[in-house]
C-alpha cells in the first residue's frame, strides 16, 4: 500500500515567535547549513503550497534568480490558495480557491513527494489547527524582534506537538521538526 504524501510546513521564526517578513531579519543567519536544509526540504517536495501574499512575494523574486534552489522553486508545481487571485502567471502555478482541506485530502492520496507549505501564515494556521500538517519545520533564529505576526497568536486552541528532530546551526539557528502528538 502506498504511503500518503506529507504536508510539511516550513517557517523562519524569531525567538519571540515572529514569522512575519523574514526578508527583513533572516539573511544575517543564512549559511551553508541553512541553505542545505532549505534545499533538502524543497527537494523532498513536488508541490509547493502558497497563500496569495507569499505567492506574490515569491513570484516577484524567484523567476529572476539562478542556482539549484531557484531551479527547484521555479520548476515545482505551485498551488496558490486565494479567493482574490484569478490567475497565477508564474511557471507551473495554479490558483486554488475551493475547499482547501477537502482538496488537499485528495491530493495527499495521489502518488508523489511531499507538499511543502512555506510562509503563508494564515494558511499555515488554518491547516495546523485543522490537524492537517504532518510536519512543522521551524528554523528558529536567535533574534528577538519585539513586533510582528506570530505563528501562534494569543487565544488560539492548543495544538499538541512532539519534537521528532532537532539540530543547531553554527549561527545559533535551531532547526526543529515537530509532528502532531
Amino acid at each position: 500500500m502506498a504511503v500518503a504524501r506529507k504536508v510539511v510546513a516550513g517557517l523562519f521564526m524569531s525567538l519571540d515567535g515572529v514569522v512575519e517578513a523574514p526578508d527583513r531579519w533572516h539573511f544575517p543567519y543564512l549559511n551553508d547549513e541553512m541553505a542545505e536544509t532549505v534545499g533538502t526540504m524543497h527537494a523532498a517536495a513536488d508541490t509547493l503550497l502558497l497563500g496569495r501574499v507569499t505567492y506574490e512575494s515569491f513570484a516577484a523574486v524567484w523567476p529572476h534568480q539562478t542556482g539549484e534552489l531557484a531551479d527547484q522553486i521555479n520548476g515545482i508545481h505551485k498551488l496558490v490558495v486565494s479567493t482574490t487571485l484569478n490567475r497565477a502567471e508564474w511557471t507551473n502555478s495554479t490558483v486554488f480557491a475551493g475547499d482547501v482541506i477537502g482538496s488537499l485530502v485528495e491530493l495527499k492520496q495521489r502518488p508523489g513527494k511531499n507538499i511543502l507549505l512555506t510562509g503563508s501564515l494564515s494558511l499555515t494556521r488554518t491547516l495546523l489547527y485543522a490537524g492537517f500538517i504532518d510536519e512543522l519545520r521551524l528554523l528558529v533564529h536567535p533574534i528577538v524582534l519585539g513586533a510582528g505576526q506570530q505563528l501562534f497568536s494569543e487565544g488560539t486552541s492548543p495544538v499538541p506537538l512532539k519534537l521528532v528532530r532537532s539540530a543547531t546551526f553554527a549561527t545559533g539557528v535551531l532547526d526543529l521538526t515537530y509532528q502532531p502528538a
